[in-house]
């Protein structure tokens, strides 16, 4: 099985539409995180200039990766500076701690 992550960081206001969206598509599994941190936008506004935005991340086979990262960005735009961004990175291997085996089955793809 030939993994990828595909992680994506974006305005909050927008997880509910990128989750539904992912739901929807059958993708097994994320993870939701809150961070902070400043690119192409920065809040001058903030001493450190930090913006708040989410990161959601997905473990999928290659072949829905990069349906996944376009439906994220489908979901997640506004067409305002800050949107976000949406990467697919290579992934080694994958393994379930539970089951304390290596993932090489169709919930993984």
């Amino acid at each position: 099985m030939d993994f990828r992550k595909v992680t994506a960081i974006f305005r909050p206001e927008r997880l509910e539409a990128v989750e539904e969206k992912l739901r929807s598509m059958g993708v097994p599994g994320v993870s939701v995180t809150k961070v902070k941190g400043y690119g192409e936008y920065a809040n001058f506004y903030e001493p450190d200039w930090m913006c708040e935005h989410v990161r959601i991340e997905v473990f999928i086979g290659k072949g829905k990766a990069e349906e996944i990262a376009e439906a994220i960005v489908e979901a997640a735009h506004t067409g305002l500076d800050g949107d976000g961004i949406v990467a697919v990175l290579p992934v080694e291997s994958v393994y379930h701690i539970r089951r304390k085996e290596k993932c090489n089955h169709e919930v993984c793809e």
